[in-house]
């Protein structure tokens, strides 16, 4: 294999390593749900988008003709994970789940609540 392309799937993988590291760190460590919500949604999405793109290019490198599926996976996770994102949300919000003193947008959730209950 030719070291260019060694390289470019490497930096892809160590990438989406650090990126999938870090959403994971951020899901165990941040305080509450809202703001725990917003590591795995930001973070490992991008992480696996990286993974994939790297095994994309490998695939399509040994095999001589282009790979789809990885693509069609990426596209997946990032057009569903902003979804669910925003369910989970609503429904912490609807369930009234408490945020921490430091959790910053508190006024907007107390008037999306508002406007929940009529």
């Amino acid at each position: 294999m030719e070291f260019w392309i060694e390289l470019l799937i490497s930096t892809f993988l160590v990438l989406g390593s650090a990126f999938v590291l870090i959403g994971s760190v951020g899901l165990v460590k941040l305080p509450d749900f809202y703001s725990r919500l917003h590591a795995p949604t930001k973070a490992t999405t991008l992480g696996m988008g990286c993974l994939l793109i790297a095994s994309m290019i490998l695939v399509t490198y040994q095999k001589g003709y282009l790979s789809l599926h990885e693509l069609l996976i990426t596209l997946f996770l990032l057009i569903t994970a902003p979804v669910t994102a925003h369910m989970l949300a609503k429904t912490a919000m609807h369930h009234e789940l408490e945020m921490t003193e430091k959790t910053s947008g508190k006024e907007l959730s107390e008037r999306a609540r508002e406007r929940l209950n009529p």
